[in-house]
């Protein structure tokens, strides 16, 4: 017989992506249905559908899943467009295992969002939604039938994203195949909410629900530990990232882009004069936090210029990680 937890149907509707994981979490302890895989043993609960009310909350609140620097590398690495692993791990040394040559990933999203057999799925969907709001054929496609056909290390575990117009609104769902509720999920719902959001900009409209569903969502038992400490953490008051300036936004990810590059490579910047909105600007100082490592007179002088003042709580978090570390 199969047992209860695959059975089991799980809709966590939540505000914001803490919520949802303080939901998660505790129900993925309690699962009873263990599953062993290459990467080692898991606890698993079968299709669990999560929804965050207000998208724009896609930050965890605590210090040990608050993430911004590496997930804001991450959704850079997406809209550039390639999936070359020196960009990647700068941010996930992780991804290193994912690579099967040592130069690309093969799973990697951007060419699948921008240049899926020669289609830039996010170009299209834009130019769909645009002339057909009503429309239900919004879909980005990530997971192919190629990559089943031959080995490989690791495959998309995002299988689709549908972006639906409706009340005014960008919806967006996702799907994923397999999804790691500790290490993959936050970084998943902070690119893909971003990505609603600059397709909304896009089209004009304001962000509506995002809903993501897994088919496989798990934790590892190597995570539980941590898992229960993330539970423990006092988690502050709510902090959502700033609206998305009300524009085109793809000439500012663009100066964005170019401004990453320059900083991963050592370059001096600054976002001030980078010709970008306040709210662009911020994920410039971001970028170049992360790449300050331990120089605090550095990072104290970048956190004062931050228009978006909240910020500083993922500042403060990632200099005592820093200092604990030293």
């Amino acid at each position: 017989m199969l047992p209860e937890t695959f059975l089991e149907k799980m809709h966590i509707a939540r505000e914001t992506l803490d919520d949802v994981l303080l939901a998660l979490y505790p129900a993925l302890l309690a699962s009873t249905n263990l599953v062993s895989t290459t990467r080692g043993e898991t606890r698993e609960l079968v299709g669990v559908l999560l929804e965050i009310k207000h998208p724009r909350a896609r930050l965890s609140r605590t210090e040990t899943r608050g993430k911004p620097f590496s997930c804001l590398g991450e959704l850079l690495w997406y809209l550039s467009k390639d999936n070359r692993l020196d960009f990647i791990k700068y941010y996930l040394r992780r991804y290193a295992e994912d690579s099967e040559d040592g130069v690309r990933v093969h799973g990697g999203y951007g060419p699948r969002l921008f240049a899926q057999r020669g289609h830039n799925q996010i170009r299209n969907i834009i130019e769909l939604l645009h002339s057909k709001p009503d429309t239900r054929r919004a879909v980005v496609q990530m997971f192919n039938a190629e990559d089943l056909a031959a080995p490989h290390i690791e495959i998309p575990c995002t299988t689709t994203l549908q972006f639906l117009v409706r009340d005014g609104r960008l919806h967006m769902l996702t799907t994923i195949r397999s999804n790691d509720a500790y290490m993959g999920l936050p970084h998943d719902v902070f690119c893909f909410t971003m990505l609603q959001e600059i397709i909304a900009r896009s089209l004009g409209r304001e962000v509506g629900i995002y809903k993501h569903f897994a088919g496989s969502m798990h934790l590892y038992e190597s995570n539980a530990d941590s898992v229960r400490d993330y539970i423990g953490e006092a988690v502050q008051a709510r902090i959502e990232m700033p609206p998305m300036p009300q524009e085109d936004p793809w000439p500012s990810i663009e100066k964005l882009l170019e401004a990453e590059r320059q900083i991963r490579s050592g370059g001096e910047i600054d976002a001030a004069t980078c010709g970008v909105a306040p709210y662009w600007a911020d994920l410039i100082r971001l970028l170049q936090i992360f790449a300050a490592r331990d120089d605090s007179t550095r990072i104290d002088a970048l956190k004062s210029a931050m228009s978006f003042k909240r910020y500083g709580s993922y500042i403060a978090a990632r200099r005592n990680m820093q200092r604990q570390a030293t």
